[in-house]
């Protein structure tokens, strides 16, 4: 699968399993996007879209605009009242058009392009499982060692970042929980369960909270992503498996996997933001994009509609208190160019090929006013290559791993980051997933340490925390003669690393 589908399914994030016994602020001018299309009459056995319809977050205004979703055969799902966004069903071909042209509605547009009914493009990665040698070595490689996990010895991350050291002095305090917005997480894992928040744990597929008991969970095995990153989080230190950046903290799961595709739809995560602000949660970690679009173009009604609801819901966990922090990407692309080719998008459908200029045509969450963006770097502190970068955009980077051309000595040589998988299973993967979770750990330990931090506080300490890292002499990765992406900047600020390398021990310090 191509490393240009997602943050969270990654062939570059191919895990290898061990199983051991045991209001919106700002919207950009229009930019280049694909034609947007809307039919001329309406069909009475079209098919039905989910739409999120924005306006001004009053009750008066909210409740007019409920009428008109009724009179243009919608069928309301959720209303997130103070923000302004109602998720609505649909099977008007023009409902959005006409949604667009009532008193108080800001902005409305479909965010899907396919019916709710549809299989969609669901694409996963496979799983390379370890030999049973290769285990029993790993497991040796620190047994007899009181302080550190079964399986730390891979995990060249902790140590990179000093995340190790870290823990011996502040390990991260019980009243800080980061929210792992995600496909889900295992909670029954013996890494994550001693930290696990059930009252802070939803599943918001479709963009309505579900609390039952386990909904948080993810539907199959296969959707590992949630568990891995949480577990790079604060996976215990209680001599199994492996130990997370902030093994001290909790962790929650918010599951926002379309459980017919297994994308994340923007209403998931609008439920998402909301449902974590409202629930005290201190960081959110986003290790994927909105689906459909990589690039959401503003001068398409639909893209613009989706950008809208998604910041005005990151934007109330903010002044809530929340601190968001997404990965940067894995397409190699300078979010800070004039010009950038996406022809992954929309991912639901026929994916085509248009040439977009990123300031104007936004990677959400990852592009959002406040948000933390993260790039990802290998063993050798040098940007993975994979990872997006971009000068003014990325704000700080962490350990995403980079298996093709940083291998580290540890007992696996592998050069991915170890973490947890469901079922008790453990395993690798990488990708700018990955770095963005060990910044929302030691961002958890700048919470600990400071509990009065706001969001902008927090953001702020982080940066400061973070090991200046220079732009390398040459970023010729795989030796052809040709530079592979471009860093600008100086060394305490640059395209590659933003304000440097994230350090965990400083953080405690």
């Amino acid at each position: 699968m191509s490393h240009l589908r997602s943050r969270r399914r990654l062939a570059l994030a191919v895990p290898v399993v061990l199983s051991l016994t045991a209001s919106l602020g700002f919207l950009p001018a229009a930019a280049s996007a694909a034609p947007h299309t809307e039919s001329a009459s309406r069909s009475a056995d079209a098919p039905k879209l989910s739409y999120v319809v924005n306006t001004t977050p009053s009750r008066p205004t909210i409740a007019s605009v409920k009428k008109a979703i009724v009179k243009a055969d919608g069928a309301v799902v959720e209303t997130y009242e103070r923000i302004g966004v109602i998720v609505v069903h649909s099977s008007n071909p023009d409902f959005a058009k006409e949604m667009r042209t009532v008193r108080g509605v800001q902005s409305a547009g479909a965010t899907r392009t396919v019916p709710l009914t549809a299989a969609g493009t669901k694409q996963e990665g496979g799983v390379e499982y370890l030999t049973a040698a290769q285990a029993k070595r790993a497991e040796a490689a620190s047994a007899g060692t009181a302080e550190s996990e079964p399986l730390e010895a891979d995990q060249w991350d902790l140590r990179a970042i000093g995340a190790d050291k870290a823990a011996k002095i502040n390990p991260g305090s019980r009243k800080v929980t980061v929210a792992v917005i995600d496909t889900g997480v295992d909670d029954t894992h013996p890494d994550i369960a001693p930290n696990f928040s059930a009252s802070q744990s939803a599943n918001c597929d479709g963009g309505k909270a579900d609390t039952s008991e386990g909904a948080w969970r993810p539907y199959t095995p296969e959707d590992y992503h949630g568990t891995h990153v949480a577990g790079e989080i604060a996976a215990a230190r209680n001599g199994v498996g492996v130990a997370g950046v902030a093994p001290g903290v909790k962790v929650s799961s918010i599951n926002v996997t379309d459980r017919t595709n297994g994308l994340f739809y923007p209403e998931s995560v609008v439920c998402a933001f909301v449902f974590a602000a409202d629930h005290g949660v201190e960081i959110t970690n986003n290790s994927y994009y909105v689906d459909p679009w990589l690039y959401n173009c503003m001068d398409d009604p639909d893209q613009r509609a989706i950008v809208d609801a998604v910041n005005r819901a990151q934007l109330y966990a903010q002044r809530k208190g929340t601190l968001n922090v997404a990965a940067a990407g894995n397409s190699n692309h300078d979010l800070d160019a004039d010009a950038i080719v996406d022809d992954s998008s929309p991912d639901d459908s026929t994916p085509v090929e248009r040439t977009i200029d990123p300031h104007e045509c936004l990677d959400v969450p990852n592009l959002l006013p406040g948000v933390v963006t993260v790039s990802a770097t290998g063993v050798n502190n040098v940007k993975s290559y994979y990872s997006s970068y971009g000068k003014g955009v990325v704000d700080v980077a962490a350990p995403g791993g980079d298996g093709r051309y940083q291998t580290p000595d540890t007992p696996s040589k592998n050069g991915r980051i170890l973490s947890a998988l469901p079922n008790g299973t453990w395993g690798f993967l990488q990708g700018t997933s990955m770095a963005s979770p060990h910044a929302s750990g030691v961002a958890a330990l700048l919470k600990s340490e400071h509990p009065w931090a706001s969001p902008a506080q927090l953001q702020a300490m982080l940066k400061a925390q973070a090991d200046p890292t220079a732009c390398p002499t040459s970023y010729d990765q795989n030796g052809d003669g040709t530079q592979d992406a471009v860093c600008e900047g100086g060394k305490h600020r640059n395209g590659f690393y933003g304000h440097g390398i994230v350090n965990a021990l400083r953080a405690v310090k």
